[in-house]
């Protein structure tokens, strides 16, 4: 599928400013959109929304079809009468630009507890048919994700392997049991869920109101420790006990001698393919249901993946193994139509990755930052670029631009100045304006990019145990001025949106 050009900025929610700890999808986050529609960008750009688990990684969930209940929004409960003004007294004295995730979870689920009983004591007639109408719809995934959380947290939190195996291996008298032993936890996940969706619709419509697109992401892999992987055990590697036999990882290269090792479950495809793939096709309409366009993370995972014995320490003794290919995402375009899909086809890409992205007309992504190795013809060099991509200045997992060009070498800054006749002193601009003179159709950047803000506002260090996704803002950066030079930038390189335009 290929896309009008547009611009637009990467930020994920629980970056946004507010009050309670955690960046959510309330007030600031509406008033982000418009900052946004302000600005002329037609693309927001979010990770994974889905509940996380230990080490709080979005691309690590609790489940792939569930929402992250910390990005509840306490205002907008409390607006519906789903919290009474007292419950939100007692909060910690929360940073403001960083999430402390230590303080934040137990106060926040001790929030979303009173909610849930005061939405069960007097909740509106109209509302709970509501409620009742969300279960019912979402039944396939929730009825399991309700239940493995509720078990979860009876047992202290500990992965799932480590549950008493009735449980572990979902022996029906057992589940039974810890359904009728656990309804009150259940129902709680339930409301949870409830309210995520409600308030992600609510903000979802109001970007549509903007005309702005919101692309979403979809990790390749799951997390071992997720509602999935203990629901549909035949779909993975593993052994009697639950425990992983392979996980994914990447093989040492020029970054890393020993490779990275993800410790993912790795998908049984042949089990997939032979159900024609209706887990992953449930999975992207999930999503779908969230966002308007989703970046597949690692993509080349699907030709081709590194499968480390699950024993070792390191990623350095794996084996490359064929993935689904083709055949995969043409189930996929025959069941859900044309893939409103971004490739990330980054890393060690073979021919085989190539042919499928371009099979099937599927975005690929250009980091500038990557581009200035002194090579004219480096392909992430704008010049090189195609209409058919997205480039960035970075994501995620990247420096910020201007802490990229603090940290590399003075040949590959020099190289930088040369290229973009700059002189330095507003590097990171002078990379978002490389990225929007780019003939890609998306071109997105940061938002730490567009505040020309260093490595201190990274928000992922991949590898890194602690420190990762805790950045934010503190809500007085997004002023008149930066809007009006994102603008002009977006009207300059004609990305403007449709909008802003007339």
């Amino acid at each position: 599928m290929e896309y009008q050009r547009a611009a637009g900025i990467l930020l994920h929610p629980t970056s946004l400013p507010g009050p309670f700890g955690i960046g959510d999808i309330g007030p600031a986050a509406f008033r982000w959109v418009d900052f946004l529609a302000e600005t002329g960008c037609g693309l927001w750009q979010v990770l994974p929304l889905g509940p996380t688990g230990y080490g709080d990684s979005p691309y690590q969930c609790l489940s792939a079809f569930a929402g992250n209940p910390y990005l509840i929004s306490p205002e907008i409960l409390l607006a519906e009468d789903l919290l009474h003004s007292d419950d939100l007294v007692d909060h910690p004295e929360f940073l403001d630009k960083e999430v402390d995730f230590g303080e934040l979870i137990p106060w926040k689920l001790g929030v979303l507890d009173r909610s849930y009983l005061r939405f069960k004591n007097q909740a509106s007639s109209t509302l709970k048919k509501q409620y009742d109408s969300f279960i019912q719809s979402n039944e396939d995934w929730l009825e399991d994700f309700a239940l493995f959380m509720a078990v979860k947290e009876a047992y202290g939190g500990g992965s799932w392997v480590d549950w008493p195996r009735p449980l572990r291996e979902r022996q029906p008298i057992a589940l039974q049991e810890a359904k009728q032993k656990y309804v009150e936890a259940i129902n709680r996940q339930k409301y949870r869920q409830f309210i995520f969706f409600r308030q992600w619709s609510s903000l979802r419509a109001y970007t549509e109101s903007k005309r702005i697109l919101i692309i979403g992401d979809i990790p390749i892999f799951v997390a071992h420790d997720s509602a999935e992987v203990w629901a549909s055990p035949d779909l993975f590697y593993l052994d009697n006990d639950g425990n992983p036999t392979v996980v994914a990882g990447v093989p040492p290269d020029y970054f890393s001698k020993t490779g990275q090792l993800w410790g993912n479950p790795l998908y049984r495809w042949d089990i997939q393919s032979a159900n024609a793939y209706q887990w992953w096709l449930n999975r992207l309409r999930a999503v779908l249901t969230l966002v308007d366009i989703v970046r597949l993370d690692h993509f080349r995972g699907f030709a081709g993946y590194w499968e480390v014995p699950a024993e070792e320490k390191t990623a350095e003794k794996g084996r490359w193994v064929p993935g689904p290919g083709a055949d995969f995402f043409q189930t996929v375009h025959d069941r859900l139509g044309d893939l409103p899909i971004i490739a990330e086809d980054l890393g060690y890409i073979t021919p085989d990755v190539i042919d499928i992205r371009d099979r099937f007309n599927l975005p690929g992504m250009k980091i500038i930052q990557f581009a200035f190795t002194g090579d004219p013809e480096e392909p992430f060099l704008p010049h090189n670029h195609n209409k058919n991509c997205v480039v960035y200045t970075g994501t995620h997992d990247n420096d910020t631009s201007k802490g990229w060009y603090l940290r590399v070498s003075e040949e590959e800054r020099e190289f930088c100045r040369r290229y973009l006749n700059s002189d330095g002193n507003e590097i990171a601009w002078d990379i978002i304006r490389a990225a929007w003179s780019s003939v890609a159709n998306f071109a997105l950047a940061p938002i730490q990019d567009f505040l020309e803000l260093g490595n201190e506002a990274r928000m992922n260090y991949p590898g890194n145990l602690g420190g990762n996704w805790t950045w934010r803002l503190g809500g007085e950066e997004l002023t008149p001025a930066l809007e009006a030079r994102i603008k002009e930038i977006n009207y300059l390189y004609g990305r403007l949106n449709n909008e802003q335009s007339k």
